[in-house]
């Protein structure tokens, strides 16, 4: 996710990422450096282990896991507040785009419990103000011992999209409601994320 406000990018009329315009124009234009056209390896290996599990997944843009998820037999929620990202999901989704719904994740209600939320370039195309209200969703939306899970962009950045996070701050975030149990690098960033992801799993605590 390439800074959008910079000079390389195209010339945008939003530059407020808090509001689905901001979205919907770069998807509309097809500009969407985050976007990695496909599964990520990491993700699979995840899944894999969490065979069955419920997912949620907030900034979902092209949805490309959810499909996945779909395919191999997960309850999924995908969610987008950009009405141009959820076209773009449902049209990837085909049969299985009803799963792939337009809404705010900070009011938004999932059909099931989530065992799971997994993030991807969500946390970091929030501004940092949000951040808190990030913390508090995923806490308020997660039993006790369900998980948070992906792609943590690690390190803080001058302007953004992506806003990245310092580690510090994100343990600070998180570690009143979850427990880190997993930390692994990831090999197969694609450039704009390159040398700063993370794959972390969170387990909300009782």
């Amino acid at each position: 996710m390439s800074d959008p406000t910079q000079p390389s990018a195209p010339d945008f009329a939003s530059r407020d990422p808090n509001s689905p315009e901001f979205w919907d124009e770069r998807f509309e234009r097809h500009h969407t450096p985050w976007d990695q056209g496909g599964v990520p390896s990491a993700f699979q290996s995840f899944a894999a282990r969490h065979s069955g599990a419920a997912v949620l997944i907030p900034g979902c843009g092209s949805a490309y896991e959810a499909l996945w998820l779909a395919e191999h037999g997960n309850p999924v929620r995908a969610i987008d507040f950009s009405h141009a990202a959820v076209a773009a999901a449902h049209e990837q989704l085909g049969k299985h785009a009803h799963l792939v719904e337009q809404a705010d994740f900070f009011v938004y209600e999932p059909p099931f419990s989530p065992a799971w939320i997994y993030e991807r370039a969500f946390l970091c195309a929030l501004p940092p103000s949000r951040r808190a209200d990030y913390a508090q969703r995923v806490a308020e939306l997660l039993p006790a011992g369900a998980l948070l899970a992906g792609f943590f962009f690690i390190g803080s950045t001058p302007k953004g999209p992506p806003f990245g996070i310092e580690r510090n701050e994100l343990d600070a975030l998180l570690t009143p409601n979850f427990e880190l149990i997993e930390d692994e690098a990831v090999n197969d960033s694609i450039p704009v994320f390159a040398g700063r992801e993370r794959w972390l799993t969170w387990r909300r605590l009782a």
